[in-house]
């Protein structure tokens, strides 16, 4: 191998340094750890970590501010939007960011982010959806899907009394605040790469002061689920992504 070569193989295996060096603690299996990498390399390859804020609520996410080497705050359940409005508002320098999961984003905090993405806030949200509640013992959320089982919907979700699942994408790309929305799957190298290019135009819709940019990665929670990590990576792929089609809504972003 060659010298250059060798560099670029050491550079591609460094850590990213928005990334602490506290191990992951997610379960086996969990796509979170994919997802912060992706969001430290991008924070590092646009340069801006000295001036990024992180903003993370209740649920698993709710870790993120001990992987993530950048200034941050922990928001009340459902509320991160709303704090990062208002950091974003009192220091527009800053970048500001959420990183939410689907019991908190979509739950408890729809009116926030629906108002944000109305607004136009200049904020870019991260949301993990893995349809269950993983902290908290795998109970239903807004987005399990229908006939699948939780501790809450023993016998499977039924639409008739639980309603049916919430695509939020979908719900927001009509408003006119939106500069960049998509859905994308770390269940294949393909896709991560996908999900990393979603995420860096997502911080970019910000950077250029283009309107709210938001990123839905749909994520395995074998704990929850009640399966092996490689069994819940193919149910990603072949059930999840099924239900909530990947791709991009909307693309302001040059």
């Amino acid at each position: 191998m060659k010298n250059a070569e060798k560099l670029k193989t050491v550079v591609f295996l460094k850590r990213p340094e928005s990334l602490t060096d506290k191990e992951f603690t997610y379960c086996p299996g969990c796509h979170h750890g994919i997802v912060h990498r992706l969001v430290a390399e991008v924070i590092d390859e646009l340069k801006i970590r000295e001036r990024t804020i992180l903003v993370a609520p209740v649920g698993c996410s709710v870790f993120a501010y001990e992987f993530f080497n950048v200034d941050g705050t922990v928001a009340p359940h459902g509320r991160a939007p709303a704090v990062a409005t208002g950091m974003k508002r009192a220091r527009p320098d800053l970048v500001v960011f959420t990183y939410q999961g689907d019991g908190d984003l979509a739950a408890i905090g729809t009116s926030e982010i629906i108002h944000a993405a109305n607004r136009g806030e200049r904020i870019t949200v991260i949301f993990i959806n893995n349809a269950v509640y993983g902290m908290t013992g795998g109970q239903m959320a807004p987005t399990t899907l229908i006939g699948m089982k939780t501790t809450t919907s023993p016998y499977g979700r039924d639409e008739k009394r639980d309603g049916y699942p919430i695509h939020i994408p979908e719900m927001l790309k009509e408003f006119k605040g939106v500069a960049f929305l998509a859905r994308t799957t770390v269940s294949d190298p393909v896709e991560v790469i996908r999900t990393k290019n979603a995420i860096k135009k997502a911080f970019l819709a910000q950077i250029n002061d283009l309107g709210l940019g938001l990123v839905e990665v749909l994520s395995a929670c074998p704990t929850g689920w009640g399966m092996d990590p490689v069994e819940a990576t193919r149910w990603v792929k072949e059930v999840f992504s099924k239900e909530y089609k990947t791709g991009v809504f909307v693309d302001k972003v040059k």
